[in-house]
This record gives C-alpha cells, sequence and structure tokens, in this order.
C-alpha cells in the first residue's frame, strides 16, 4: 500500500490514552516556546508585517488574525529559540509544524482542546511516518524535515479536524506536495524558523482548498513525480501503529539548543571537572550531525546552537544550556570559552546511534574519563513533565508557567489560547 493510501487510512483512528498524554505535554511545551519565542525582538518586524488583517486566531505575543497567517506566525515563533520537540524517526521538529494548524483552526471551528489534541497527536503521528517513509537520504540531501515531513502531518492533522472526507484529504495532502519546502542550509539563521511556520501554513491552507473543491494528482507523495522521488525520498516501508504510535517516544528538549547536541551535553553532566584541568576534548557522534550542529567557531549566539565545541565549553565552564539568554553573542565571543572551545574534537562514529554520544576527557594529569549518553533512555511521563514544567517556569515565570500548564491540561481551548499574548 502506498504512502499516501496508508495516511488516509490511518487519519481518522481513535488516539491511544497515551499517545494523547504525550500530545499534551509537547502542546504545554509548544505554548511555552511560542510565548517565548514572541520576544525575540528580531523577529518583530516580521510578525508586524504578516499581522495586516484581523481575524479570530490569536498569535503568540499577543493579537488574533487569519487562520493561515497565524499557522504561520505562531509556527515561527514556536520554534524562533530552537528549544521545542524532535522525533529521532525522522529527524524533525513535529509540534511547531502540526499545533500551530491544528490549534489555528480549532479555534476557527470553537472545537474543544481535547479533540484538538487528538487531531495534533494524529498529524504528529503522520509528520513522523511521513519523515521515515522520505529516509535519511532525503534529510542528508538537505531537506529540513520539519518543514516537509512536517507539512504533511499538519495537513492531516487539519483534514481531521475539518472532518475531510477519504477522497478530499487524499487532494489536501496532493496540493500539500506542491507547497512542502525548507531546505538544511538555512540552519543558524531566522529562516530555520520559518521553515515550521511554512509548513503549518502550507497545512492549514492545504486543507482548506481542497475542503473547497481544489483537486489534485491522485498521488503527490508517491506517484512517477511526486514528492518523494523528487525530493529524495527512500520510500522506506512505514507500518502503520496500533497500541503504540511513534509520538511516545517523541524527544523533548532541556538544552536550549540543536538537539543533535543534547546527547553529547547530557554526557558532560556527570563530567565534574573544571576546565583548568582539561587537556583535551574529545565527542563521538553519529556522522550525521556533522553537517547540522559542528559549528566549529560560531560567530553569534544563534550560531552557538549549533556548536557541539562550544556548547562543551559553556556546560564545563558552568554556563546553563538550559537558559535561552546564555546563548548570546558575548558568549559566543568569550575568550575563555574559545579557548576551552579550542581544545574540543568532534569525530563521526557511524557505530553511535543519532540519539547517543561518547566523550573523552583528558585531563592534564593525564587522567581520562570517558562518558556516554543516550537520549533514547527511558523518561516516565511523570519525570519527563516536571522536567517541562521546570523548563517552563525558566521561560516563563513560575505564575505563568502553572497557568499555561492547568489550560495545556484542560478541556477548554480558550483557556489555552488566551495565554498566548500574556507577557
Amino acid at each position: 500500500m502506498a504512502i499516501t493510501d496508508k495516511l488516509i487510512k490511518f487519519y481518522r483512528t481513535e488516539v491511544p490514552e497515551e499517545a494523547a498524554a504525550m500530545m499534551r505535554l509537547s502542546l504545554f511545551d509548544w505554548a511555552a516556546c511560542g510565548i517565548a519565542g514572541a520576544r525575540e525582538s528580531a523577529f518583530h518586524p516580521f510578525i508586524r508585517a504578516q499581522m495586516v488583517e484581523e481575524g479570530p486566531v490569536r498569535v503568540f505575543g499577543g493579537g488574533a488574525t487569519g487562520v493561515a497567517v497565524a499557522a504561520l506566525v505562531n509556527g515561527t515563533l514556536s520554534h524562533a529559540l530552537d528549544y521545542d520537540d524532535t522525533h529521532f524517526a525522522h529527524l524533525g521538529h513535529p509540534s511547531v509544524a502540526v499545533l500551530p494548524a491544528v490549534i489555528g483552526l480549532a479555534e476557527t471551528l470553537d472545537i474543544a482542546l481535547t479533540d484538538a489534541v487528538d487531531a495534533a497527536a494524529l498529524g504528529v503521528e503522520a509528520s513522523i511516518l511521513t519523515g521515515i517513509w522520505l529516509g535519511r537520504t532525503h534529510y542528508q540531501t538537505g531537506f529540513h524535515q520539519t518543514a516537509t515531513a512536517g507539512a504533511f502531518g499538519a495537513t492531516l492533522g487539519a483534514a481531521r479536524l475539518l472532518d475531510l472526507s477519504p477522497a478530499t484529504t487524499r487532494h489536501a495532502l496532493g496540493i500539500c506536495a506542491s507547497m512542502a519546502s525548507g531546505i538544511k542550509e538555512q540552519f543558524g539563521t531566522m529562516a530555520k524558523p520559518l521553515n515550521a511556520g511554512l509548513a503549518a501554513r502550507s497545512g492549514v491552507e492545504a486543507a482548506l482548498w481542497a475542503q473547497s473543491g481544489l483537486t489534485a494528482a491522485r498521488d503527490g507523495l508517491a506517484g512517477p513525480l511526486g514528492f518523494g522521488p523528487t525530493h529524495h525520498g527512500e520510500d522506506a516501508e512505514i507500518k502503520l501503529p496500533k497500541k503504540v504510535w511513534n509520538i511516545s517516544s517523541i524527544s523533548h528538549k532541556f538544552h536550549a539548543c540543536c538537539h543533535g547536541l543534547h546527547a553529547t551535553l547530557e554526557a558532560f553532566g556527570e563530567a565534574d571537572v573544571t576546565p583548568d584541568r582539561i587537556s583535551s576534548v574529545r565527542i563521538r557522534v553519529h556522522p550525521r550531525w556533522m553537517s547540522v550542529c559542528n559549528i566549529a567557531a560560531p560567530e553569534t549566539g544563534l550560531e552557538v546552537k549549533f556548536s557541539y565545541a562550544h556548547t562543551a565549553a559553556m556546560v564545563l565552564s558552568g554556563h546553563s544550556t538550559g537558559a535561552i539568554a546564555n546563548f548570546s553573542d558575548a558568549v559566543a565571543r568569550d575568550a575563555d570559552l574559545v579557548d576551552l572551545r579550542d581544545r574540543v574534537e568532534v569525530v563521526a562514529d557511524d557505530s553511535l546511534s543519532e540519539t547517543q554520544a561518547q566523550v573523552t576527557l583528558t585531563l592534564g594529569s593525564g587522567e581520562v574519563r570517558r562518558l556516554r549518553h543516550d537520549l533514547l533512555s527511558p523518561l516516565s511521563l511523570e519525570t519527563r513533565s516536571e522536567k517541562l514544567r521546570t523548563k517552563a517556569r525558566a521561560l516563563l515565570g513560575e505564575g505563568h508557567a502553572e497557568t499555561l500548564w492547568q489550560a495545556a491540561i484542560g478541556v477548554e481551548l480558550d483557556g489555552l489560547t488566551e495565554q498566548f499574548a500574556q507577557p
């Protein structure tokens, strides 16, 4: 069965309780990242340029506009800090593409938060399945799967909310095949989060245009000249989930930088050594990360978020990588950090998975310490939720974080979206 047929078969599936529970956590995390992202002044002129018409859908930072524009704005702002969730099965950030589309549409349809969460879980799962189908070749060629696979997930989540027929949903996916886009060359720039916003907007527009009667190719995804064949897709086999969905292994960020760095940073948490004692540092990671987050000499705070060497120097020097403010241009220029950074070597090791890292610390005394971490190490929902609430408190302050948490686990959509404009 082709990928399009599988997604159409899947989009009305009942969402398991565990998948919905994980989606609630990602919803909370996405909103916290979006509210904090709206404070990034560099994006304010772009946002003002989009908000030319009023509408029913709230955006992060205040104001309301039409659903497609809101999806663009909220997708961009929620990925602005690069602090949102990731799924390593397809190397993408699913929530920032799917949730802006689903939550925005839900506001226009007066739908309960519970139903929106189910649609979002369905869309996130679809983006993961699409990412697996496209495969690593698509990603390594240079496509940003948050934007490409994410757009198809946003489309399917929107189709679920709109209760589109299977035939209309097929057209929506076909329309999306002409819209999904995004390249990794944008990493380290403001256009990387824009990729997420474009994916969310594409999902909204593809579903609404199909609902209005616009038709498309029968298989825009896998046809001979479809999205997969023309975008270096592997056409990998996928199996539709049953009781356990892929969303259950989503990975949330507890460091405010590229997720490819996180296994390394977690490993350094056990280092217990001061910089003056370190002679050299060797980091071993999967080869795929070498072109993603291995900027050797970052010059800006944004580039630091994609640098193994500089973030290693930060952690070893006692700088919190969980604090957004620490990723500044001043930190990129800090002489002590640069000195330690120059003692760091990053090595590709294909014996490691994409979620693993190995670190070797060589001290001036000759002592060698070896550390490792795997991001897929089990983490209970309770532990995960507490870590996310701690993260949100750091981003928003204790009061706002708690109010947002109660809204995210509630039943009223308005209770959640009215938090978007809070200071």
